[in-house]
């Protein structure tokens, strides 16, 4: 589905010089809070750029108001140009028929090369285990999985010089940070049981809740060590090595939609925080609207000041990751699985199964 869309007159402060030329950029879960106010901060701002938004299912009848809302944006801003792909990242096989339609299209010059690849795309499971198509735990798979299989399928489409990848974080990736809404964090199982990952036992009854939030905090987890195993292969890559990788924790978003899958009293409470956030946001930085976030992203993926920058950030800020984050052989076991896991091949990317 392609759309033609329009120049505003406000532009993304800290537009650099390549994100004002032809070059693509492609961002997964488009009808997802913060993709949405992303999206629309590049059409206005970005009108060289072409967009490449993925939604599970584009055709799909009735249309739900978010996707709606995507198309509306290509009549609003007619002269940018913004491609609507579906995409369900709970299938390994449309991940990569994806990868392998953007891979020609750049080939073929009928995309510019991708700028910046944006894994906004989530799911979670708070009442229960929920299983992709490819009998998957679903939470990791379409969180990680299919973004790892994603990024380095298309790391050959993409600007050596310029581009780069940004993961989407958040603060319960930290086994040793407390989670204010679960007695459960993240923990990732042993190297001999990482198939737990994707196959996990059944949750024990009333731990639905926690071990959904574990499951999501995990694959935030996976996110950021892959940042930090895909950097080293990329630095020790010639033709490669100016393509970075960063993770950003986009903060509590007070107006995301996921909070409807929280308990009553956390809905009721991001209502509250929605509503007084003007006066919150003076004392603190951990809570954000989603148009804030989307402004954070995107500084990441395409303002000059980030132009080198490798690693975790919170919004725009520079910040440590877990210390698990940077157990290098942790990190490799984890990236090894999940080569395995969606079938990987040398020959489909231009970065080594294992590290030199």
């Amino acid at each position: 589905m392609f759309f033609s869309a329009t120049l505003n007159h406000f532009f993304f402060q800290g537009c650099t010089n390549s994100a004002n030329m032809a070059s693509t950029v492609i961002i997964t879960g488009a009808t997802g809070s913060l993709a949405l106010e992303a999206v629309q901060q590049l059409l206005s701002s970005h009108p060289s750029l072409t967009i490449v938004g993925t939604v599970r299912n584009a055709s799909k009848s009735p249309k739900s108001p978010h996707l709606l809302r995507l198309e509306e944006m290509a009549h609003q801003y007619p002269s940018s140009k913004l491609l609507i792909k579906s995409v369900d990242l709970n299938s390994i096989s449309e991940v990569g028929a994806f990868s392998n339609e953007i891979a020609d299209l750049v080939e073929s010059n009928e995309l510019p090369r991708i700028s910046a690849i944006i894994c906004n795309a989530f799911t979670w499971s708070l009442e229960g285990q929920q299983f992709s198509k490819d009998r998957m735990e679903s939470t990791f798979q379409v969180n990680h999985l299919s973004h790892f299989l994603l990024v380095l399928r298309l790391l050959r489409s993409m600007d050596p010089e310029t581009g780069r990848v940004v993961m989407l974080s958040s603060e319960v990736h930290d086994p040793e940070h407390p989670n204010a809404f679960s007695k459960l964090g993240a923990e990732l199982p042993s190297d001999e049981n990482l198939d737990s990952l994707i196959k996990p036992d059944a949750d024990e009854a009333g731990t639905e809740h926690d071990m959904g939030w574990r499951r999501y905090a995990n694959s935030k987890l996976a996110n950021v060590m892959f940042m930090r195993s895909l950097n080293r292969r990329l630095q020790q890559n010639p033709q490669f090595s100016k393509i970075t990788v960063t993770a950003m924790d986009p903060g509590g978003l007070v107006d995301s939609r996921a909070h409807a899958a929280q308990k009553s009293f956390t809905r009721v409470l991001f209502r509250l925080l929605a509503f007084s956030l003007p006066v919150t946001r003076l004392f603190t930085h951990k809570l954000r609207s989603n148009s804030d976030s989307a402004r954070d992203v995107l500084a990441l993926a395409l303002a000059p000041e980030y132009a080198s920058a490798r690693g975790h950030f919170n919004g725009t800020k520079s910040q440590l990751p877990a210390r698990v984050s940077e157990d290098a052989g942790k990190c490799e076991a984890i990236w090894q699985a999940c080569w395995s896991w969606v079938g990987m091949k040398e020959d489909e990317t231009c970065i080594s199964k294992s590290y030199p």
